[in-house]
């Protein structure tokens, strides 16, 4: 299983010749499609999700595709997902993504998936990558989901935490003593990484890819 959970995206070089190492292919040769579900509840602004879209455009796939996996039916996203080297889960909200990863049927799809394609996380996406939500920390941490009340299960395809966005004038990740804080009680490892950094996996091997800065925790 081949994954590449990042905070911002494809925002430098390191970053990209991760993805593209994990991939095999030239950029040339890869297609990619975007679930942009997660950023669907998000409200405002949002450059964020265009400046995602035009980093994936500099790499000069050879297609992009995207494919909403709450907008439409599963005979519709399911083959745009099958047709794609790499599946790229946009941010915005986790409790969101993970509600509908659940709904449309794709959570029993991904592992059929994961063993041919690379999963490319943004934010919320890398997030959902874990065993669970960790709503108490995250909502600490990033004052959203306020209407979860439940810590739903993700995807579990790693076994530690990922907090993005660390050093972001926009959310509570300015300062490591209190990412510890709001991670009281939890006991599996945790990365927080900020928008130049990301993990590159391969099965249970973890590899940090860094133009900027990170730290762990447990």
């Amino acid at each position: 299983m081949k994954l590449l959970l990042t905070s911002g995206g494809i925002t430098n070089e390191s970053i990209a010749r991760a993805l593209f190492d994990l991939v095999g292919k030239k950029p040339e040769d890869t297609s990619l499609v975007v679930i942009p579900t997660a950023s669907n509840v998000e409200t405002g602004d949002k450059s964020w999700s265009i400046n995602d879209l035009v980093n994936l455009k500099r790499q000069n796939f050879k297609s992009i595709d995207i494919a909403d996996i709450s907008a439409v039916e599963e005979h519709i996203w399911r083959p745009k997902l099958e047709a794609a080297d790499v599946l790229f889960f946009e941010g915005g909200s986790t409790y969101h993504v993970m509600t509908r990863i659940n709904k449309s049927g794709l959570v029993s799809l991904l592992p059929e998936f994961l063993k041919t394609k690379v999963y490319v996380g943004v934010s919320a996406g890398s997030m959902v990558a874990s065993n669970d939500i960790a709503l108490k920390m995250n909502m600490v941490l990033y004052e959203e989901d306020s209407n979860a009340v439940v810590n739903i299960q993700c995807l579990n395809l790693v076994n530690f935490y990922f907090l993005p966005h660390l050093n972001s004038p926009d959310f509570n990740l300015r300062t490591k003593e209190f990412v510890i804080q709001a991670a009281e009680g939890i006991s599996e490892k945790i990365y927080a990484l900020d928008d130049s950094s990301a993990l590159k996996i391969i099965d249970d091997h973890v590899e940090v890819v860094t133009e900027g800065e990170w730290f762990t925790i447990n």
